[in-house]
């Protein structure tokens, strides 16, 4: 069951399809079911995604940057649809409860692909083939510099193992005690750095920590319950 915030988008996702038409996709993501975030969608085509598809890292990004804390929402930035790898212009509005924490996001992403086929056969049109070999020097790289989208970000693994670390560094300090003899109280401070940083919202963080701190992952769900004890 969806927030009680996000219940009245959910009308407003098929009304923004509808209205923006098929070149833009619209989302409703829930945060609190990072697996299956996704309870409203309106041209899914454009990245393949359905009701129930999970969290993207870009957004799994923004949780743990807490940009929704100083914003409202991030206006024009550059996607890229993570089953296609479609570059696609993106924006995010916040869906914030009565306390300000985040519910949801609501993400409309505009596929500009087939305007930009056009504006390349247009200036082809304009300028034909022999006047361009003679005159003109098209550089598609220059061209396309605004829309291609930046490189990948490390894997979900990578960025999850990277954290662990940080945390497990700022919890033992220079003592260089290795993981496997941290106390249960270290366990518990690494585990809720990481939470704070919203790094088990992403997928199978919870296994990948676990295996570091040499701990069960029921251990770690514990940790994870008892660290405001």
């Amino acid at each position: 069951m969806p927030a009680s915030e996000l219940k009245p988008y959910i009308k407003l996702i098929e009304f923004l399809g509808v209205m923006l038409g098929p070149d833009y996709e619209v989302v409703l993501h829930d945060v609190g079911d990072p697996e299956n975030s996704v309870i409203a969608i309106a041209n899914g085509h454009i990245s393949g995604r359905t009701v129930g598809a999970p969290l993207s890292d870009f957004a799994v990004q923004i949780i743990m940057d807490r940009d929704y804390l100083k914003n409202d929402s991030r206006i024009n930035y550059i996607g890229v649809a993570q089953d296609n790898g479609k570059a696609l212009r993106s924006s995010t509005f916040y869906i914030k409860n009565p306390d300000g924490e985040l519910s949801g996001l609501l993400c409309i992403n505009f596929d500009d692909s087939r305007y930009r086929e056009l504006s390349e056969q247009l200036l082809k049109l304009r300028h034909p083939d022999e006047f361009v070999e003679k005159n003109f020097i098209y550089d598609k790289e220059i061209t396309w510099a605004e829309t291609t989208p930046p490189a990948a970000p490390e894997s979900i693994r990578e960025l999850v193992i990277s954290e662990a670390e940080s945390a497990i560094a700022q919890v033992t300090g220079d003592s260089g005690i290795p993981v496997d003899r941290l106390t249960k109280d270290e366990r518990i401070d690494v585990i809720s750095i990481l939470d704070e940083k919203g790094v088990f919202l992403l997928k199978n963080a919870v296994k990948q920590v676990a295996e570091m701190l040499r701990c069960s992952q029921a251990s770690v769900y514990r940790y994870i319950s008892k660290k405001g004890d």
